[in-house]
C-alpha cells in the first residue's frame, strides 16, 4: 500500500478468516446500515512527503491498470525460471528488470522505503505474498517464499528506474508451480479475527472514479491507536482484480497512528477485487484480505474480510 511516498499501482496472504461483512458500492459500511452516507474524500490530501494524494478531480479512471504487461515503457520483468522445479513449498525466484537493450537495470529510485516491491499471488487469489527481495550487484533480484499449492501464479514488480525521465511501473509475469492444480473460489468469509485483531472496512468504491477505503483496526473491542509505520505509512494496500489480476491504483492518505488507515482507490471496472492490507503492531506485520464486489455505480455490492496471518502475506527476502 504511505507517508514515505505515493503508491503507484499496487502494489501486490490468505489463511485464517478475518473481518466482517460490509456493503461496498456507493457506500462501504456495516451490513446492518447500508444507507449510511459514505465518508467524504477530500479533493487533495497531502501526504507526509509533501506530495498530494489525489482526490476525484486529479485521479483519472484507471483505463490501463498496472501489472497486465511483462514489458512497458522500455522495461521488462525477466524471470530466470518461471516454473520452479521444486513444486509446492519453499520457492526461490530470481529475476531482473531489463531495459530496452536487454541490459539489467541496477539503479532504482526508492519508493515506499524500498527500491523494488515484489508481489506473488495465485491466479485464484487464495495465496498472496508481498516480498522484499535482495538485489545483487549485477541487477539480479532473489526472493524466497512459500508457495503452498501447485498451479498458476502471477509475479508483480513495482519499481521506478533511476533514469532521469523514468516513471513508476508495475510489470507482471506468470509463474507456474508444478503439481496437480485444484483452483479454489475467491474467498469470502463473513467474520473472523487474527491474533485478537479485528479490522472493519468502510468507505466508497465505484467503477471508474476515485473513492476512499477506510480500514479500522481494533483489538479486544478497543481501537488500536498506536499502529507502527510500515513501508513509510501506517498501512500498505495492494488491490487485484479477479480474472486478469490487474492492479488498482491505490493512494495512501495522511493519518495515523490508528485506528483508521485510509486509501484513495479507483476501480477501473465493475467486478470482484481482492484488497490486501498490511499493518504493523507489536513489531509484527499482519496481512488482512477483503473481497470487494464492485457493481454498477449506485448499486450495492458486498465485501468480506479474512485474516492472512500464518500462511503468510508479508515476507522479507
Amino acid at each position: 500500500m504511505n507517508t514515505g511516498a505515493k503508491i503507484t499501482a499496487f502494489a501486490a496472504a490468505l489463511a485464517a478468516t478475518f473481518g466482517t461483512a460490509y456493503g461496498v458500492g456507493t457506500a462501504v459500511g456495516p451490513a446492518k446500515a447500508p444507507a449510511e452516507a459514505p465518508a467524504e474524500v477530500p479533493a487533495e490530501v497531502p501526504a507526509a512527503d509533501g506530495h498530494p494524494d489525489h482526490g476525484e478531480e486529479e485521479v483519472p479512471a484507471a483505463s490501463a491498470p498496472g501489472g497486465l504487461q511483462v514489458s512497458e515503457g522500455g522495461y521488462t520483468l525477466a524471470l530466470e525460471d518461471p516454473t520452479p522445479a521444486s513444486g509446492p513449498g519453499r520457492t526461490v525466484l530470481r529475476f531482473s528488470i531489463e531495459d530496452a537493450a536487454g541490459k539489467k537495470v541496477t539503479a532504482f529510485t526508492p519508493e515506499h522505503g524500498k527500491e523494488l516491491h515484489f508481489v506473488v499471488a495465485s491466479r485464484d487469489l487464495t495465496v498472496f505474498r508481498h516480498l522484499h527481495p535482495a538485489k545483487a550487484a549485477d541487477g539480479t533480484w532473489t526472493a524466497e517464499t512459500d508457495l503452498p499449492a501447485a498451479g498458476p501464479y502471477k509475479a508483480f514488480a513495482d519499481f521506478k528506474p533511476a533514469a532521469p525521465v523514468a516513471r513508476s511501473l508495475t510489470l507482471g509475469a506468470d509463474v507456474s508451480v508444478p503439481g496437480e492444480y485444484a483452483p479454489k473460489p475467491v474467498p469470502a468469509a463473513p467474520a473472523a479475527t487474527v491474533d485478537g485483531y479485528q479490522v472493519r472496512l468502510g468507505g466508497t468504491l465505484d467503477p471508474g472514479k476515485p473513492g476512499e477505503l477506510r480500514f479500522t483496526v481494533s483489538r479486544g473491542g478497543k481501537p488500536v491507536t498506536d499502529l507502527e509505520p510500515h513501508l513509510g505509512a501506517y498501512g500498505h494496500l495492494v488491490a487485484l482484480r479477479e480474472g486478469d489480476l490487474a492492479y488498482l491504483h491505490v493512494h495512501p492518505n495522511e493519518g495515523g497512528p490508528g485506528p483508521d488507515v485510509s486509501f484513495t482507490a479507483t476501480a477501473p471496472s465493475a467486478g470482484t477485487y481482492r484488497l490486501f492490507l498490511d499493518f504493523r503492531h507489536g513489531d509484527e506485520v499482519r496481512t488482512v484480505a477483503f473481497t470487494v464486489r464492485v457493481g454498477v455505480s449506485g448499486a450495492p455490492v458486498s465485501a468480506e474480510g479474512e485474516a492472512e496471518h500464518g500462511a503468510g502475506g508479508h515476507e522479507h527476502g
